[in-house]
């Protein structure tokens, strides 16, 4: 079966499912919402089944993929929850001491696409973690519906200090050079955008894609390089850069930002109809060089 991409949705649907999964909207609102596009013997459910993730298609690194080494990790966040847990990506040949790049996912959890991304960070040579703030709750369930609802019974403050402790653990690890990135998704870009601002001697360089922006007054306190993906179609999230924009070049904050013409939220992830090859690719190219360059 061909794989279904953006240009085979209407924009007002793709827009209600980005509700959905954002939480702004119930199933029942969707489903009331999205009816008129339940044509030709489609359904309602049978749209939702097709918008939502297939991770059969997310993996471009196998977890058995010889140039790699993965592990799960457990580490200490006392201020957050306490105990954690994280999927550790290494390349298989340790040759010198390694950039460290921390992987946040979206806001459900660390699903096998968030895992998948680290597994690609591992094979271009970085020490890539990827932390699951559903660690507590018993960790991601294995459906993103059930990981949406765990992840909006974390306190959001606990969160933060759980991927502030998994940064620190990053700049401490054995194999690490001390340089450390940040990447993260939707939530996860938001949360990379938290961290340039709250631990500015931890992170050397962040990349959001289609993040939330911070607060204007915290913007003096970062001082980490970011380069910023967002998507042309995310009306949502790109109504802070503006803002962010002006702030950013008032206190000369070193930044590059994209946006990628006619794509949509999420179009990084390659398990959803959102999914635009072009743009995810030539976005990750930039974020892989903008490491390179940052924190080597």
């Amino acid at each position: 079966m061909q794989r279904k991409q953006a240009s085979d949705y209407q924009q007002e649907l793709l827009d209600l499912y980005d509700d959905y999964v954002h939480l702004r909207i119930s199933r029942r609102e969707f489903a009331l919402s999205a009816s008129k596009f339940a044509i030709g013997g489609l359904t309602v459910e049978s749209l939702l089944a097709q918008l939502s993730p297939n991770y059969a298609l997310a993996q471009q690194v196998g977890q058995d993929d010889v140039r790699i080494k993965t592990s799960y990790l457990e580490y200490e966040s006392p201020q957050g929850a306490g105990s954690m847990r994280g999927y550790l990506v290494q390349p298989a040949k340790l040759d010198e001491s390694l950039p460290a790049v921390l992987v946040i996912h979206e806001n459900r959890g660390l699903n096998p696409y968030i895992e998948d991304v680290a597994r690609r960070l591992g094979v271009a040579g970085f020490l890539a973690f990827a932390p699951d703030a559903l660690a507590p709750l018993g960790g991601y369930p294995g459906n993103d519906d059930e990981g949406r609802d765990l992840q909006k019974q974390r306190d959001s403050e606990e969160m933060v200090q759980d991927f502030i402790a998994a940064a620190k653990l990053l700049k401490t690890h054995k194999f690490s050079n001390r340089k450390v990135g940040v990447v993260g998704f939707c939530f996860g870009g938001g949360m990379a955008n938290t961290l340039a601002v709250r631990i500015p001697d931890v992170v050397t360089s962040a990349v959001p894609f289609y993040g939330r922006q911070p607060a204007e007054e915290d913007v003096p306190k970062i001082k980490a390089a970011l380069l910023l993906h967002y998507a042309e179609l995310d009306k949502r999230v790109n109504d802070g850069w503006p803002a962010y924009e002006r702030a950013l070049q008032a206190n000369e904050v070193t930044y590059t930002a994209h946006i990628y013409r006619g794509v949509n939220h999420g179009f990084h992830n390659d398990t959803t109809p959102r999914y635009d090859q072009p743009a995810a690719e030539l976005a990750w190219t930039r974020t892989v060089s903008f490491f390179n360059a940052t924190l080597r």
